[in-house]
């Protein structure tokens, strides 16, 4: 057995309607990410300087040595930036977010304080702003307690939600694991709100933004000036605000840190972002607790026996009787590489498909004389399938005059007598009448044509009864 754990299906075609308060077209999430006091220095016990997203032009860790520089510009962001910003936010009455690492909100107790003041989130940034990477599982999980139980300590409250950033493979699973959060931001891989379900726990996950960041002024490709920081931003939300016009309302998260927004020349971008965004209707600056409770409680999650998680019995059990008398297509699919793809009606059929595509002419033929005539003797003796009774009770195939019946076993005879297999229709795509004008047509092909076009039939009648089991 092959399970492929990465999920590309998401949302899907359709995705919910986000259904924001007040009719809002889009959801403006402000991160502001508090790291000063939380990087990598020897004074914080690590091994060497931090190198990652300053103004230094290719930083290098130095290691077993305090970077007198870098240390200067993190501490820019907490002495300077921090407060310029929160003149802004402030200023506007617009709540954000903050994304707080531990050690950093114990070393800057006025920032908190102000924070607190202004009714801002503070959520968990970790305990520490270093990279997660190579982090042992039982350190990592050590290290997400520590930072809830200091978190709690230095702000009053324990973090609702929480953010690594430099995180590892396990970092989301640890963090829901802990039943802690209403939110957990460890992604960068949809525009809406879902949910995760990690053993028993339902967790939500926000996803955050790489590139509707200001990190960008600090990594290349990125921002030069705040003209392109604006441009950015204001070309996202256009775009966002319109889907939002046309009925699929959208979140957009908005990156953002100290020692980089908060330096003036790129500050006015992200104002003149704010007063553009502003100058619109029915657009709402919610904190991420807010986007949290609002989805929990317009979209709660629904869980599902998914196909992807059964084991064989199992599924092979539900799905063993989509293709009619055949469970070996079941069988086949499997040991596929199924995933989270796989568990909706669309994605388990393609996997079924494959393996009846993939079977030998003589398999195929068998799949097809599997099924029955239709309105044929098993129907009148009442000996069909649970799936063949309720589909040709659709088409009123179970309700037939004399006449009726009469010229549909009549076209079952010369047909299976024509091509050595019976007429196979998807019903529930038709009714009485555009059944036996199919039929009366098709009994005149090829048989070469007739078994293409009876295989494409089954897959079909293979769908339509997936896709009343799943997604």
């Amino acid at each position: 057995m092959q399970r492929y754990p990465r999920d590309f299906r998401g949302h899907g075609q359709n995705p919910p309607d986000a259904a924001w308060p007040n009719g809002a077209k889009i959801a403006i999430s402000l991160v502001l990410n508090y790291e000063e006091g939380g990087e990598n220095n020897i004074l914080h016990g690590d091994g060497q300087s931090e190198a990652f997203l300053s103004d230094i032009a290719g930083a290098a860790p130095w290691p077993n040595q305090r970077h007198w520089n870098m240390e200067s510009l993190y501490d820019y962001g907490a002495r300077a930036g921090f407060w310029r910003l929160h003149r802004l936010f402030t200023g506007l009455n617009i709540p954000v977010t903050i994304y707080g690492v531990a050690t950093a909100l114990a070393r800057n107790p006025e920032q908190v304080a102000a924070m607190k003041s202004a009714g801002w989130e503070i959520a968990s940034h970790g305990l520490k702003w270093v990279d997660h990477r190579d982090m042992p599982q039982a350190e990592e999980r050590a290290q997400i307690a520590e930072a809830i139980r200091l978190h709690t300590e230095v702000v009053g409250t324990p973090p609702r939600g929480w953010y690594t950033g430099r995180c590892s493979l396990n970092t989301v699973d640890l963090t829901a694991e802990t039943g802690q959060f209403d939110w957990i931001s460890d992604t960068y891989d949809d525009d809406l709100p879902y949910w995760r379900e990690v053993g028993a726990r339902d967790q939500l996950v926000i996803p955050y933004t790489l590139e509707a960041n200001d990190m960008r002024f600090a990594t290349a490709p990125g921002y030069t000036d705040g003209e392109q920081f604006y441009t950015y931003l204001k070309d996202s939300f256009d775009t966002l605000y319109a889907e939002g016009a046309a009925g699929q309302a959208k979140m957009f998260s908005v990156g953002l840190h100290c020692r980089l927004i908060g330096r003036p020349g790129k500050i006015a971008g992200l104002k003149r972002f704010l007063d553009y965004a502003r100058s619109h209707e029915a657009v709402w600056f919610p904190r991420r607790i807010e986007i949290a409770e609002h989805w929990a409680k317009t979209h709660p999650h629904q869980r599902f026996a998914r196909p992807s998680q059964m084991d064989r019995a199992g599924f092979v059990a539900s799905f063993g009787s989509i293709f009619e008398h055949s469970p070996w297509i079941a069988e086949r699919a499997f040991d596929l590489e199924l995933g989270p793809a796989h568990d909706s009606a669309l994605g388990l059929h393609n996997a079924l498909a494959r393996m009846f595509r993939s079977a030998s002419p003589a398999e195929r033929l068998a799949v097809l004389t599997a099924h029955p005539d239709l309105a044929g003797k098993l129907a009148a003796a009442k000996r069909l399938t649970a799936e063949s009774t309720a589909e040709q009770s659709s088409a009123a195939l179970d309700a037939l005059t004399d006449a009726e019946r009469d010229r549909f076993q009549s076209l079952n005879a010369a047909y299976t007598a024509k091509h050595g297999f019976p007429f196979i229709i998807a019903v529930r795509d038709h009714d009485k009448a555009s059944i036996l004008a199919a039929f009366e047509t098709r009994i005149g092909h090829d048989t070469v044509t007739e078994f293409a076009t009876a295989c494409a039939q089954v897959e079909r009648i293979a769908e339509l009864r997936l896709k009343a089991l799943l997604p």
